[in-house]
């Protein structure tokens, strides 16, 4: 960790009062802390607000260019509800009087580590994802794949991508909510409870996608009786954080025979492709007719012309910089898959409708 503080015996006494649990550097002056910061990687940073040449306010936006992972303790023995606001708006992840309570502060400083670790582990789990994505595009796009395994394997990391940042995501909140929890308050307790639920279930999304992986062969997945309603509802609490332009009509039930997660998979695909295109308003139409469960999922997005509805369908193309255009082309496929029929209309201007045929079943 770093102590940054222009008085000697201030920063001194910190390093000294932390040397005993933590590996400590100091810097008398912000821009040798940032020389610092570039050549190596601290977990936290202790920073007074108050130096002459470069404050810790503007210290703290150079810094942040360098590392954003890193968190930093503010120290100020000029404490205003302004400058922690300042400080906090910044890009602080704690604000505490000088001089602080040493109980406290190594409190602090452990728990800031702590923080800063998982973020680091986070971000390279996202950024080994976003590479491995890359590669198996780019080895697709080299060998013109036309072997089940190969495409499969895109297919797999093109949906693992959405639940694993949603773990990712609702794990920080989970960190962020437990620093807070010394509090006792029952209602931060009811709030971790709900995060913890929903990261249970898209780490069992991912189980399940992993599964479906690993057994893959000539097997046909097992169907059971379920509500397709339901398997939409949870894919919009669960993957898209609830978002309110996610509009789920039509009745309460719908049962037919199929995989929830593979069926998870369809609804995540069609959501994400609307909103990632621009959309504000995504609606999943659901009714029952005539022995069948049609589903239309229709958006306010731009639309597509005539030839690039054939692209999209036809698989390998996207306009996203990290996509892998096979979202369109794995929906089709499973919902055949369940017996039923994945057609699309979509004019420029006018958005885009999926619709979903599937064969009703008798609860």
């Amino acid at each position: 960790m770093l102590v940054v503080d222009d008085e000697y015996g201030p920063r001194e006494s910190i390093a000294y009062t932390l040397g005993s649990a933590f590996s400590v550097e100091t810097a008398e002056r912000a821009a040798e802390a940032l020389k610092k910061i570039k050549d190596q990687h601290f977990h936290v940073v202790v920073l007074d607000i108050r130096m002459p040449e470069m404050d810790g306010i503007r210290a703290l936006e150079e810094l942040r260019k360098i590392d954003p992972h890193v968190s930093v303790i503010i120290l100020t023995g000029y404490g205003t509800l302004s400058t922690a606001q300042q400080a906090m708006v910044g890009g602080a992840n704690q604000y505490m009087r000088k001089p602080p309570d040493v109980t406290e502060l190594i409190d602090a400083v452990r728990g800031q580590a702590e923080a800063a670790q998982l973020r680091r582990q986070h971000a390279k789990i996202t950024a080994d994802a976003v590479a491995l994505s890359g590669a198996l595009k780019a080895e697709i796009e080299a060998n013109q794949p036309q072997i089940w395994q190969a495409r499969a394997s895109v297919e797999l990391v093109h949906d693992l991508n959405n639940p694993l940042t949603v773990v990712i995501g609702y794990s920080s909140l989970m960190i962020e909510e437990a620093q807070k929890l010394a509090l006792q308050d029952p209602e931060l307790g009811r709030r971790m409870s709900e995060y913890a639920t929903v990261v249970e279930k898209a780490a069992e999304y991912c189980h399940h996608l992993s599964e479906n992986w690993r057994m893959a062969s000539k097997k046909t997945t097992g169907l059971a009786l379920l509500n397709i309603v339901g398997v939409a509802a949870e894919v919009k609490q669960v993957i898209f954080f609830a978002n309110p332009s996610v509009q789920i009509k039509g009745p309460a039930e719908a049962w037919i025979l199929g995989s929830k997660y593979e069926l998870m998979r369809i609804f995540q695909n069609l959501f994400k492709n609307s909103i990632e295109e621009g959309a504000t308003k995504v609606v999943a139409d659901f009714r029952v007719e005539g022995g069948s469960v049609i589903i239309a999922i229709s958006d306010n997005g731009p639309g597509m012309d005539e030839d690039r509805v054939r692209l999209v369908m036809h698989g390998g193309f996207t306009s996203k910089e990290n996509g892998t255009g096979l979202g369109l082309s794995i929906c089709r496929h499973l919902t055949s898959s369940h017996g039923g029929v994945f057609a699309l209309e979509s004019r420029p201007g006018a958005g885009t409708t999926v619709r979903l045929t599937f064969p009703a079943a008798t609860k």
